[in-house]
């Protein structure tokens, strides 16, 4: 077995490699695509089950499908480069997502919204608008400068005593707006000085 795949298939799924059998949907796959360039890149494995067995491609129908989320179901245009491997008997495409110069990236939706996605782990989730206006500033390539009010100070000293705060428990604690209180959030974000953490159903913060 091609040595490169092999390393594929040792490692697992993780936050810069997934594991697909077939493409069933320009729309999904393109999610899976923009999650990846709104990260730190990605591959993903075509003609591989969960399990990593080999499924093998059915068709080239698999290489225009990925060439079509790339191209008109992600919004900037992704860049990809699609290698073939062939393994026994079967073919197994290797599609090499890199990180993007233009985030945020959106995928569009089977009812044709588009919608901005993260990686995170094994998973593309759904990325909240906090999120995308922190994509938005790493784009900008801007220094965040931050001003430390009552607002931001009250945030930094609750998260030295308690390990993570939701918005809305930060909203609620100074007594501010839901806009004001993502912005304080984004900011800090920017400049690197609070983590968020999307893994769960309610979005939290936590100290960097």
């Amino acid at each position: 077995m091609n040595k490169k795949i092999k390393n594929y298939l040792i490692r697992g799924e993780d936050e810069k490699l997934d594991y697909k059998q077939e493409i069933s949907s320009a729309h999904k796959i393109a999610k899976t695509m923009v999650s990846f360039a709104n990260h730190k890149g990605g591959v993903l494995l075509i003609g591989v089950r969960d399990n990593k067995s080999i499924a093998g491609i059915r068709t080239e129908d698999e290489k225009h499908m990925l060439e079509l989320a790339s191209a008109f179901y992600s919004k900037p245009e992704i860049s990809i480069k699609v290698l073939e491997h062939t393994i026994g008997d079967k073919v197994v495409l290797e599609c090499v997502i890199p990180e993007g110069e233009k985030k945020p990236y959106y995928a569009k939706g089977e009812e044709g919204k588009w919608w901005v996605y993260l990686r995170n782990k094994d998973k593309s989730l759904l990325a909240s608008k906090i999120v995308v206006d922190v994509l938005r500033n790493q784009a900008l390539n801007k220094d965040t400068l931050i001003k430390y009010g009552k607002n931001e100070s009250a945030l930094l000293k609750f998260l030295e005593n308690n390990e993570r705060i939701t918005l809305q428990q930060f909203r609620k604690m100074v007594n501010i707006s839901k806009l004001r209180a993502s912005r304080i959030i984004v900011k800090l974000i920017s400049a690197g000085v609070i983590r968020n953490h999307t893994y769960e159903k309610t979005e939290f913060y936590t100290l960097v």
